[in-house]
């Protein structure tokens, strides 16, 4: 009778194994890439967001993993089988197969205070829809009318919050002021913000915590948060609509102009008016804060690179008339400022990456990746590699003097999810770059200063620093 038993053991666990397999969405002869999936469910989750607030995740979690299984390698994050992929080549097969291969898959919390509705969320026709309506204000003609709006609210909030100021917290000041131009610039909504800027933050504070909707957790403070945001924004483009509608207000040239314009010509709903906007203000200003408070500290720590900044702007400067705004023309002219922004995001990048969902079964580079599992791109896989960036962890802004490979500096993502605020980040940070650089003299306070991550990146002080202004001024 044992004997028996015995013989059947061999079968039994051969079954157990494709049972396994199948489970795990392996089929017999494919090659998963290496790597560990870590605890049951979570994975290797708690080490990933370890990593993620020290702003240690190239270091202490994908370097080492490199190091170990290659560009291409398996881990579990969130509770999802998940491939991680490294290179240009890994990124321009990804991003170019969005919809084909892969599509948009961000954490359950994002997408809840986000918005559904959003374009992050939206596939096929829907995104090409409202990628379309925010690209029609983000070309070059929206641009031109855009560049002196900016440039008042710029020197509005200078006047405002660092005049008579010998010392400003540059992270907050960048925070509120790229909040204020992507509201009243680009939408054309005007916002109280003493208030609506801290709802804002509360509802950032949410969109990477565990989606555990209890009192006292981050994500159920951040949804309560985006419900008033919500009320403040259904009302304003009721308000939109009923006044277009009838008569009394024409397109503007605003983005909330143009959602409302499709919202009733039937193209869109309220919701994605309403979710697209929340997302665009989230996109937008925390991110681009973060490289434009980096920046300056990359400029403070090399004085030859800011000597060749410094002097771009005064040649600018000099062609102006007291009073005169910049153009779409004199922003184009700032070029060795853009080859120092994109340093900066290439050595400090605003976001580490994004995941994407496979819908079908994809075989890349020898590797097959099942189908349901995630696909985790990142920017220190190309950003931090001497293949692509020789000396890649030195501060060298000349090197985008030059085209660059293709799909290897990627802050913006690319492929058909290429950030549609693209354009309107890099306006942001040349004009703020002119008014402050021309204006005012300027060092860190605490040049040493760690950033950390929660959920984005940020200077742990705030990046405080001593201001006065240029005598010629």
């Amino acid at each position: 009778m044992a004997s028996f038993i015995f013989s059947l053991l061999p079968p039994f666990f051969f079954i157990i194994f494709l049972i396994y397999k199948t489970c795990n969405g392996q089929k017999t002869g494919t090659k998963i890439p290496s790597g560990q999936m870590g605890f049951p469910w979570i994975g290797e989750t708690i080490g990933f967001y370890r990593a993620q607030r020290k702003n240690q995740l190239f270091e202490s979690f994908f370097q080492p993993r490199i190091k170990k299984h290659g560009k291409i390698f398996k881990t579990k994050l969130m509770g999802s089988p998940t491939v991680v992929v490294n290179g240009a080549t890994a990124n321009k097969f990804f991003m170019s197969n969005e919809f084909k291969l892969v599509v948009s898959s961000w954490p359950t919390s994002s997408v809840e205070l986000m918005g559904k509705n959003c374009i992050m969320e939206k596939q096929g026709d829907s995104h090409r829809c409202l990628r379309g309506v925010i690209a029609s204000i983000l070309g070059p003609t929206g641009l031109q009318t855009m560049v002196p709006r900016m440039c008042r609210s710029v020197q509005k909030h200078l006047v405002e919050n660092w005049e008579n100021r010998g010392e400003i917290s540059l992270h907050r000041s960048t925070k509120t002021l790229t909040f204020t131009i992507v509201l009243e610039c680009l939408f054309g909504i005007s916002v109280d913000l003493d208030t609506m800027f801290g709802v804002f933050e509360n509802v950032l504070e949410g969109v990477l915590a565990a989606p555990v909707n209890l009192p006292g957790t981050k994500f159920s403070s951040a949804k309560k948060a985006r419900a008033k945001i919500q009320n403040v924004l259904v009302d304003e483009v009721r308000r939109k609509k009923e006044a277009m509608e009838g008569g009394r207000e024409e397109e503007d040239g605003m983005l909330l102009s143009s959602l409302v314009a499709a919202l009733i010509r039937g193209e869109i709903t309220e919701d994605e008016v309403v979710d697209n906007i929340v997302l665009l203000v989230f996109a937008a200003h925390d991110t681009t804060s973060y490289a434009i408070t980096m920046m300056f500290k990359m400029l403070a720590n090399h004085p030859d690179c800011y000597t060749l900044l410094l002097k771009e702007h005064e040649d600018i400067a000099v062609t102006k008339r007291p009073g005169e705004d910049l153009t779409l023309e004199d922003v184009k002219k700032i070029e060795y400022t853009w080859q120092v922004a994109r340093e900066t995001m290439r050595l400090c990048p605003p976001i580490f990456g994004s995941f994407r969902k496979a819908i079908a079964e994809i075989e890349f580079e020898g590797f097959t990746i099942p189908k349901g599992w995630k696909v985790l791109w990142t920017t220190y896989g190309t950003h931090y590699d001497e293949e692509y960036f020789p000396d890649p962890m030195s501060f060298n802004p000349s090197r985008f003097a030059d085209p660059v490979q293709a799909y290897a500096f990627i802050p913006f993502g690319g492929g058909p999810r290429l950030c549609a605020g693209y354009q309107l980040a890099k306006l942001i940070i040349l004009v703020f770059t002119h008014y402050v650089v021309t204006r005012y003299d300027w060092s860190l306070v605490d040049p040493d200063e760690p950033v950390v991550m929660d959920p984005l990146p940020f200077p742990s002080k705030g990046m405080p620093i001593k201001i006065s202004p240029k005598h010629n001024y």
